[in-house]
């Protein structure tokens, strides 16, 4: 009988935002009148800017003539696109990043869980709790049941009392996963504390998995929005950018990973290997590219248009955790982020189990958030809620959660 990868049966029954949905369905099949606010799954709302659906509809109108028409494209994207992005969201804050060191993909999800076929089965892997369920899972799904066992996964706790930043680690870890501004916290790691991890990494020669999908809601002028801000992090790091949340993409999927060709380890052998090439070796088998009219609505990105546009859709964003942070802390909850991320990361304030808390949530005041539990033990007896509702949608939960009575 053919045998399959039992790692996935180590895995939680369902995805974490499955079984949100699930609990939701059940609630509206019982209360089909019920008016459900969602501030749960980090999804936009708001519909993708004027200068992307022009450039959507131009691409459309080449694919429909034979002279423009595309098909496969190169595996690290399209030069159009790279030169933009390595001009716009490198060179112009002083960071020497080249096309060729740029992946275009389609899904920051997708990367930093794909990323792990080019690292090896025995390393420490380092992953802060709370934390996106991406990163834990794909390991899980890959290493050997003994390195399971074994303890080849080591937590880095997050918590008020460490500002919800891990603390470098005292047993040694080759691979960390690194994500701020913080999916699930909202908080930030500033440019002092970052500088730490590199020269962790440098000195240990380990590999940080940085995951910056929400630099463009950076807004404090010593939080980085790059890790390759931080000197010698070119040699130990990789990084994952999305336009998903700051463009509106999370429809469209595209995105990019910056691998620089300074980053090497060494194999087996003792020869030293580039991760670069071996990130375009996966991508080249298992990817066949980001699709051409994606490529050129990202490139929209980057017009003028495009930008003051992006800025708009993030502003509005802010706007709404705003009125979501001041607004719980008018009622005397313990909140945190929000101000540098569109997550607010709030304590339970009548419970420690945050799968209560978020049935006490949806029955009594109709509102749908995410369980902190399911970032990670560390996150329990804490909540998320996003900010991609409408202002609204955002202002009529708040007024709602300051009359409840709990």
């Amino acid at each position: 009988m053919f045998t399959i990868n039992e790692n996935f049966l180590r895995l939680n029954e369902n995805y974490l935002f499955t079984t949100v949905a699930e609990k939701i369905k059940q609630f509206s099949s019982e209360h089909p009148d019920a008016n459900i606010i969602r501030l749960g799954i980090g999804d936009v709302t708001l519909p993708l800017p004027p200068a992307v659906i022009k450039a959507l509809h131009k691409a459309v109108d080449e694919m429909a003539v034979k002279e423009t028409f595309r098909g496969y494209g190169p595996e690290r994207g399209y030069d159009f696109l790279l030169e933009k992005i390595a001009e716009n969201d490198y060179r112009a804050h002083g960071i020497d990043i080249s096309t060729d060191e740029i992946f275009v993909s389609d899904g920051a999800k997708s990367d930093t869980g794909n990323i792990v076929d080019i690292l090896g089965e025995n390393n420490m892997v380092g992953i802060t709790d709370p934390v996106y369920p991406v990163y834990l899972d794909s390991n899980i799904m890959r290493i050997k049941e003994r390195s399971i066992t074994n303890s080849k996964i080591v937590f880095l706790p997050c918590h008020p009392e460490n500002n919800f930043l891990p603390e470098i680690p005292k047993k040694r870890v080759d691979v960390i996963y690194l994500c701020y501004p913080n999916n699930p916290t909202g908080t930030v790691m500033k440019r002092e504390e970052l500088k730490r991890w590199v020269i962790y990494a440098l000195e240990n020669k380990s590999l940080i998995l940085f995951d910056a999908a929400y630099e463009a809601y950076v807004t404090e002028d010593d939080v980085p929005h790059s890790i390759f801000e931080i000197e010698g992090a070119k040699s130990c790091a990789i990084e994952f950018r999305s336009y998903s949340k700051n463009a509106g993409f999370t429809g469209l999927r595209c995105s990019y990973t910056v691998v620089p060709k300074e980053l090497k380890t060494k194999a087996s052998n003792g020869t030293y290997v580039s991760l670069n090439q071996l990130w375009l070796r996966r991508q080249s088998t298992k990817f066949n590219g980001t699709a051409y009219i994606i490529q050129r609505a990202a490139e929209a990105v980057y017009s003028p248009e495009g930008k003051e546009e992006v800025k708009g859709l993030v502003n509005y964003y802010l706007e709404n955790a705003k009125t979501i942070r001041e607004g719980l802390q008018e009622k005397g909850w313990t909140v945190y982020g929000g101000v540098n991320s569109p997550y607010i990361w709030l304590k339970c304030p009548d419970t420690n189990d945050s799968w209560q808390f978020f049935d006490r949530l949806l029955n009594e005041r109709h509102i749908v958030g995410t369980p902190g539990v399911g970032f990670g033990p560390s996150g329990e007896g804490y909540f998320r809620l996003t900010a991609f509702n409408s202002h609204e949608k955002t202002r009529e939960a708040i007024e709602r959660i300051k009359k409840w009575e709990i």
